[in-house]
C-alpha cells in the first residue's frame, strides 16, 4: 500500500492542487458524538493524538485529517514569502535499522517498498516550501472552519535565511511570520526551528543562542498566544536542559521530534536526490522512534525537576496504537504521527478505540 494521505508519486504541486485524492477513496470512520475527554493548551479536544507538519498542504488536507479522526493537526510550514519546493521525488523509502543512530550512521541508501507498513522509514525532501501569505492566510481560514468541537487546527511556520542577511533580519522574519500567522485566527502556532534553515544545512534548533534570540521575538509579536516550539534531537542532554528552560519562558509547549538528518546517497554513493544542498534530508518514520521517545522522557524529567509549566508533543515512529501509548506514558500531553498516518489513515480511529472515546 502506497501512503493514501500525500501522493508520494506526484508531484508537491500535484498533491498541493488535488489534495488527499487516495483518502477519498476510502470509507470514513464513524465516530460517536462525544463530549471532548482531553485538553492540549487549554483546549478541549476528542483524542490527544494528530499528524505534523509535513502531510497537511492545505484545507483540504486538514479536511481529511480532522474527517478521519485526527484532532491536533498542524498545517505545514508557511513562509513570509513565496519559496519553491525541491525537485521530484520529495518522499522516497530509505534501508534503515530499526535504531537509526545519528553517531553510528552518517549515509543512508533508498530501498524498494517495505512489506509492513509499520516498519516504514522515509526520506523527505520538499525544503519548506510556501505559497505567498495571501494564498496561505486565506486558505487557513477556511481550514479554520473545519475546526469542529473537539478539534484543534495549529499553524507551522519559519523564518526564511537569504543572502545578504544579518542574523537580527533572520530573527525579526521569524516574528513577522508570527504575526502572519496570528492574523489568520488560528488558536495556536508552531514555530519550526528543526528544519535545514540555517547555511550549511544547519538547524536553528542547533544554535542555542540564536533560538531564544527568535523565541523572545516571536513572543513579543503574539503577545498572550499559545506557541509551540518544534526542535530536533538533540545528543548532550546539557542541551535539552537549556531548551526546554528556552520553552518555559517563551512558549506553551514543545515538539519533539522533527526528522533526523542524514545523508541519502545511491548505490554508488553519490547524491540521490537531485538538486543543489540535497545531499541531506529528513529522515521519518519507523527507525527514529527511539529518538523521539528518548527526547520526550527527557524533557519530561526536566520540567519536573524545575517546576516547568510548558506541555510535550511527541512526535516520531508512530506507526501503530502501542506507539502512541509509549510516548503518552513518557510524558507526551499530545502524540502527533506523520509517517505512520500517511500510510494508515485509520490511525486515529484506531487510537479512539483504545481510549474508549
Amino acid at each position: 500500500m502506497d501512503s493514501l494521505f500525500y501522493n508520494t508519486k506526484w508531484t508537491y504541486e500535484k498533491n498541493f492542487e488535488k489534495g488527499p485524492v487516495g483518502i477519498s477513496k476510502l470509507k470514513r470512520p464513524i465516530f460517536k458524538k462525544i463530549r471532548p475527554k482531553f485538553k492540549f493548551l487549554n483546549f478541549e479536544i476528542n483524542v490527544p493524538f494528530g499528524i505534523p507538519a509535513g502531510p497537511l498542504l492545505n484545507s483540504k488536507f486538514i479536511k481529511a485529517a480532522f474527517d478521519f479522526g485526527f484532532s491536533l493537526c498542524t498545517y505545514k510550514t508557511v513562509r513570509s514569502d513565496h519559496f519553491p519546493c525541491h525537485p521530484f521525488p520529495n518522499v522516497v523509502y530509505v534501508d534503515a535499522p530499526e535504531k537509526l543512530d545519528p553517531l553510528k550512521i552518517k549515509s543512508l541508501k533508498l530501498k524498494n517498498k517495505p512489506k509492513d507498513p509499520k516498519r516504514i522509514s522515509i526520506t523527505n525532501s520538499f525544503g519548506v516550501p510556501s505559497k505567498d501569505p495571501e494564498i496561505w492566510q486565506k486558505d487557513l481560514k477556511q481550514a479554520l472552519k473545519y475546526e469542529t468541537e473537539g478539534k484543534l487546527l495549529i499553524l507551522g511556520f519559519m523564518g526564511t535565511i537569504k543572502k545578504g542577511q544579518t542574523q537580527q533580519q533572520f530573527i525579526n522574519d521569524f516574528a513577522r511570520t508570527a504575526d502572519l500567522a496570528k492574523q489568520t485566527g488560528v488558536k495556536a502556532i508552531e514555530v519550526n526551528l528543526s528544519c535545514p534553515n540555517l547555511e550549511k544545512e544547519g538547524l536553528v534548533c542547533y544554535d542555542l543562542k540564536t533560538t531564544e534570540k527568535i523565541c523572545k521575538s516571536i513572543r513579543k509579536a503574539i503577545g498572550n498566544a499559545p506557541l509551540i516550539v518544534k526542535v530536533g534531537y538533540f545528543n548532550r542532554d546539557k542541551d535539552i536542559e537549556v531548551v526546554a528552560k528556552i520553552t518555559n519562558e517563551y512558549a506553551s509547549a514543545i515538539a519533539a521530534i522533527n526528522t533526523m538528518q542524514f545523508s541519502i546517497v545511491d548505490e554508488e554513493g553519490k547524491q540521490a536526490l537531485p538538486g543543489s544542498n540535497r545531499l541531506k534530508s529528513g529522515v521519518g518514520g519507523y527507525a527514529i522512534k527511539w529518538a523521539g521517545l528518548e527526547m520526550v522522557s527527557k524533557l519530561s524529567k526536566i520540567r519536573s525537576k524545575n517546576g516547568y509549566k510548558f506541555e510535550i508533543v511527541g512526535i516520531g515512529g508512530v506507526t501503530n496504537v502501542n506507539d502512541y501509548f509509549e510516548y503518552r506514558k513518557a510524558g507526551a500531553e499530545a502524540v502527533q504521527s506523520a509517517t505512520g498516518a500517511m500510510w494508515n489513515p485509520y490511525l486515529a480511529s484506531e487510537i479512539w478505540k483504545k481510549e474508549n472515546v
